[in-house]
């Protein structure tokens, strides 16, 4: 951030009085802009064993696959959230069964917030960010092809949970190791 977005002058990165946190300030009318992790909601939808992946068309990782997945839009909540991205990227309706998995990437500023859901009907198709759609089992998955770890850990999870009957909701810290990109620790906090 270079420029206040209250008033337009320059502003300056520094710990604001009484906070412990480096923030941008404008000196000129006195806002501190605080910059908070974004949130992603998504959805592993499910149909009998399968699970619904998109094959991505955009950047990041573009061409790997994931669960139906993005940032939230304001006004609305993570499980609309959840339900919409599900319907933007595979044209497909869920209902929504309750919150899996909450995984925290302090090293990127972002929270996932990933929902089980049934697939209302078979009818899906590619939305304008996923090249191919597909159900998909457990061993059908292209681990090594998965854009996220995020997704890759609640895959993880959900298979495991699916394999002995009982679900359970998890938070999850992954965090990138030595600040090198593509390693990581998982820290099952739940």
């Amino acid at each position: 951030m270079k420029y206040c977005s209250l008033c337009g002058s320059e502003v300056r990165v520094g710990v604001p009085e009484g906070d412990n946190r480096e923030r941008y300030i404008c000196d000129h009318c006195s806002t501190v802009h605080y910059n908070n992790p974004k949130v992603v909601a998504g959805c592993i939808a499910h149909w009998e064993d399968k699970v619904l992946m998109c094959r991505r068309a955009i950047e990041p990782r573009q061409g790997l696959w994931t669960v139906p997945a993005g940032f939230m839009e304001n006004g609305e909540t993570t499980y609309e959230g959840a339900v919409r991205e599900t319907l933007e990227e595979a044209n497909a309706r869920v209902a929504v069964d309750d919150l899996f998995v909450t995984v925290n990437l302090p090293h990127i500023n972002q929270v996932y917030m990933l929902f089980r859901g049934r697939l209302l009907d078979l009818d899906f198709s590619p939305g304008d960010e996923s090249l191919e759609v597909e159900l998909m089992t457990e061993k059908d998955i292209p681990w090594n092809r998965v854009a996220f770890p995020t997704v890759t850990e609640a895959l993880k999870l959900y298979f495991a949970d699916s394999a002995r009957g009982k679900f359970s909701v998890r938070m999850l810290d992954i965090v990138r190791e030595g600040g090198v990109p593509g390693r990581y620790s998982v820290r099952n906090i739940s």
